[in-house]
């Protein structure tokens, strides 16, 4: 065999080998379960809502101390 069937060869096995890879990767995420709302709301709960906390109102201006 030339070294160009061998590395041809090589790279076939590669590519078939990583789309064996992604498939599988895939194939496992989809099987996995969203957030029911029960765990949702505890999350929530536990850690707080998404929302900003209010601006601060006449607070102390920070500078840098050089």
């Amino acid at each position: 065999m030339s070294r160009a069937v061998v590395i041809a060869v090589l790279a076939l096995v590669a590519a078939f080998s990583s789309a064996a890879t992604v498939l599988i990767v895939n194939s496992k995420e989809s099987n996995k379960p969203a957030l029911a709302e029960e765990q949702r709301t505890v999350r929530e709960k536990f850690f707080g809502s998404n929302m900003e906390p209010p601006p601060i109102k006449d607070g102390q201006e920070m500078r840098p101390r050089w």
